[in-house]
């Protein structure tokens, strides 16, 4: 059954630039195939969230954690009566604007661009699928749906503050309303990048031996959910007792968010989707206790995982990294691909060429990021 509330296709406010709509697909179906065959979404395939590229194979990379969040916002949609094809499209475009070495990468970039408007991957992925991407004849970027570039814009909740200006110039002439919340869709997607990042991370944490599943045992959610794993499989292997105990944490996630946003739907009751962008409020959430437990989990990880010491100095490595190629594609531009040097001669001021090479950069994968600093800085690699 659909939903008073889900966004319907016939009703999009439509692209930036007009086009003859698809005989099989409906506009959010177009957006997603777009964004899957975008130059920025095979990138993911290397780029990584905690641990860089190199250092296992089995690891989450971008893409993976991307393909785990649409499968999750997939079914969130379906059971809520959503638009489906709305909210896979923004899962899957959500992380496009990450630069490489994950928020090891945001960081350096951020601070490098401190003096020219700062970085924000939020931004930075509306700028991809806006303007970089630029494969077609007739515009740059994807030409997407006013809705899914919403998504994109505010997925985490209404933009206030100070906006950042690549998503201020964009909204000058296309405004994505960035003072309200986004459609019921997006918000889906935002949980299921929680959901699915609160997983992973602990899998990925107990794969690189940071920790143990007994270290868990004292944190809620995901302690009671190893002791019934032990109570009904006492025999069972160590690595099916971590996916078992993983494997009903998410359905923890999961069952919360369905709950506490199906009572919030009949408490708030919206009559279309326009009305869920005015409520004021967040329309998809986990309950609050759900969140403060989270939070705790969060703690935990940053203390074990993230602040971990092998963690660290890979982030002391990575900065390094993105700072010194900052610094050589500024003052040296020549050294850039053709196309980017042009774009570079061509700049008027030095806020022109640090976004110039902000976007060079932040496009990279962790394996093109080394390889070029590499080729960039060692003496004994030939040009």
């Amino acid at each position: 059954m659909i939903s008073l509330f889900a966004t319907r296709p016939d009703d999009s406010r439509g692209r930036c630039f007009e086009e003859t709509g698809s005989t099989h697909r409906t506009p959010y179906q177009r957006d997603r195939d777009r964004i899957i065959h975008s130059s920025a979404f095979r990138r993911l395939k290397h780029k990584t969230q905690v641990f860089v590229e190199h250092e296992g194979d089995y690891y989450r990379t971008r893409l993976t954690h991307s393909i785990e969040v649409a499968q999750v916002a997939r079914t969130l949609a379906r059971a809520f009566g959503l638009n489906e094809d709305l909210a896979e499209a923004v899962a899957l475009a959500h992380d496009l604007g990450h630069p490489p070495f994950g928020h090891t990468g945001e960081d350096a970039l951020h601070d490098l661009m401190a003096p020219h408007g700062g970085f924000d991957h939020n931004a930075q992925a509306l700028k991809i699928v806006t303007r970089l991407e630029a494969h077609y004849a007739d515009f740059d970027g994807l030409n997407l749906t006013w809705e899914t570039l919403e998504g994109i814009a505010k997925h985490n909740g209404p933009v206030t503050g100070e906006v950042h200006f690549a998503l201020r110039e964009y909204c000058d002439q296309h405004d994505l309303e960035l003072q309200t919340h986004a459609s019921a869709e997006a918000q889906v997607a935002a949980i299921s990048d929680d959901i699915a990042y609160n997983n992973h991370d602990l899998a990925d944490g107990l794969r690189a031996g940071l920790f143990s599943l007994e270290d868990l045992r004292c944190l809620p959610m995901i302690g009671p959910c190893i002791a019934a794993v032990d109570a009904k499989y006492p025999s069972i292997s160590a690595d099916r007792r971590e996916h078992e105990a993983l494997r009903r944490f998410f359905g923890l996630l999961v069952e919360d968010v369905l709950a506490e946003s199906r009572a919030r739907m009949a408490e708030y009751a919206p009559k279309d989707a326009e009305a869920v962008r005015h409520l004021g409020v967040s329309l998809v959430r986990f309950s609050e206790g759900t969140f403060t437990e989270l939070k705790e989990i969060r703690s935990f990880l940053y203390h074990r995982m993230y602040r971990h010491w092998s963690v660290q100095r890979m982030r002391r490595k990575a900065k390094n990294v993105i700072r010194e190629l900052f610094q050589i594609f500024t003052e040296a531009p020549a050294l850039l691909p053709d196309q980017w040097n042009r774009r570079m001669v061509e700049a008027t001021n030095d806020t022109e060429r640090a976004r110039l090479a902000t976007d060079y950069i932040a496009g990279m994968t962790d394996r093109f990021a080394l390889q070029e600093h590499r080729q960039m800085t060692d003496p004994m690699v030939k040009a």
